[in-house]
């Protein structure tokens, strides 16, 4: 019997939903093991499990928040007199080299008995990188591009065990759990950021505490996840690798066989592509364009972070009452009313008060879109290769990251027509993505469809 020990949260145990004590499969070689397993893939994961899993989104997006969109490049512009470009040149490089390796070591983590060493591995290389970082700018700028390959490679291994810590029936939920309660580590990370400062600390503090304060907060899903051992064959490093080029190359051959999955990766890359370069310029937007002080910029953040909250709560509802397809459906109409209203401001159709309106639902559509697309992934990718799938996943999600905000650059500054033409731009790519996913089977991902 699993000892399952004191509840982590009552949002967390309302995610999870009633848990009874199960009697544990023997794994490979009779050790027991925790939570769903190749056997018996619907039988119930410990909520502290599940609770580990969640907690560790809290991490990603404390890493996300202070080092990739917000102090570190302040830092290389404002304190380090770099520039903008450089700033771009790490994410481009980033994104970049995630395109090959992410499907290669989604394919490797399918050919080991498990993900979670590999998790486990690049988070721990992340942070211990992130605690150089703020020495110099030459050094900070490798660094950075070092920590954020791990982070990216560690989101492929995080988003794959989604598997071992929920069920068919509340996948929705835990899904839109870590969704929601991740976007806390935003508020964290600028918490972390509000408080060094107040007490006279430097940029380099920050990223310090960023790295501990990520490793810490992965700590529960290191210790916690117990992730059934699969069989596979024991390979050495250098065959696997090989191995693992061999199936992507085999996987590509043979996309064919899944055309679903890769109609919604297509329709994903259009769909990302919108959801993250509005994040990385709804910044710029709303100081230069529309004139708000820095403090009434980060006061209506901080509200669509909010509405981002409940919108993943929400959401993980929806999606195992209705299925992930439909859910996401739903959430890409409100994004695209919410990309028109913005645009509307710009272009002073609207007036700058209405965003206090708009941007709650932004963050809400914000938050839905990452709690259902998650399980309508899992739906569309065979178990077997759900690692390498994941690896194509994040890459479609890497490639958006690069190709947005060249795009938005393209509209604004070559073109010269505007950002709110660009958001225009970011509307017209929800809608081609609306367009593409709505073939897909509406069955996909359901609870009363699993097998």
């Amino acid at each position: 019997m699993t000892e399952l020990g004191p509840e982590p949260s009552l949002l967390i145990a309302d995610a999870v939903g009633p848990v009874e004590p199960v009697d544990l499969p023997e794994a490979m070689g009779g050790a027991a093991t925790e939570g769903p397993s190749p056997e018996n893939p619907e039988s119930t994961p410990p909520r502290r499990g599940v609770a580990g899993w969640i907690v560790y989104d809290l991490g990603n997006t404390l890493f996300s928040q202070n080092m990739i969109a917000n102090y570190f490049p302040v830092w290389v512009v404002a304190v380090m007199g770099g520039s903008d470009g450089q700033i771009s040149l790490v994410n481009t490089v980033t994104m970049a080299l995630m395109l090959g390796i992410g499907p290669w070591l989604g394919a490797v983590s399918d050919r080991m008995s498990r993900r979670l060493p590999i998790l486990i591995a690049t988070t721990t290389g992340c942070c211990l990188i992130t605690l150089l970082v703020g020495n110099d700018l030459r050094s900070s700028l490798f660094l950075v591009v070092g920590a954020n390959l791990l982070f990216q490679a560690g989101i492929i291994m995080y988003d794959s065990l989604l598997v071992t810590v929920s069920t068919p029936e509340n996948r929705g939920r835990v899904g839109g759990a870590a969704v929601g309660l991740g976007y806390l580590g935003s508020l964290l990370g600028i918490g972390i950021g509000f408080i060094v400062f107040a007490r006279g600390g430097d940029y380099q503090t920050i990223f310090r505490l960023t790295a501990v304060g990520f490793f810490l907060l992965a700590l529960p899903c290191f210790l916690w996840v117990k992730e059934p051992a699969r069989a596979v064959e024991r390979l050495a490093p250098l065959v696997l690798a090989r191995g693992a080029v061999q199936d992507i190359v085999a996987t590509a051959r043979h996309a064919r066989s899944y055309p679903e999955l890769v109609r919604f990766l297509v329709g994903r890359a259009f769909y990302a592509e919108a959801a993250n370069t509005i994040g990385i310029f709804m910044a710029v937007y709303l100081t230069v364009q529309l004139g708000f002080s820095s403090g009434e910029k980060d006061r209506l953040l901080l509200v669509a972070i909010l509405a981002a909250v409940a919108g993943g709560l929400f959401w993980g509802r929806v999606v195992d009452h209705i299925g992930p397809r439909d859910s996401l459906m739903r959430v890409l109409v409100i994004w695209s009313v919410a990309l028109a209203l913005i645009a509307a401001t710009g272009f002073t159709i609207l007036p700058n008060e209405a965003l206090w309106l708009i941007a709650p639902l932004a963050g809400f559509a914000l938050g839905g879109t990452w709690a259902a697309d998650r399980p309508l992934m899992i739906g569309l990718a065979p178990p077997e290769y759900l690692g390498q799938f994941y690896g194509l996943y994040a890459l479609a999600g890497r490639f958006a990251a690069l190709v947005g905000p060249l795009l938005w650059a393209l509209v604004v500054d070559v073109l010269g027509l505007g950002r709110p033409t660009a958001l225009l731009v970011l509307l017209a790519l929800v809608l081609v993505a609306i367009v593409i996913l709505r073939p897909l089977s509406p069955s996909i991902g359901r609870p009363d469809s699993a097998q």
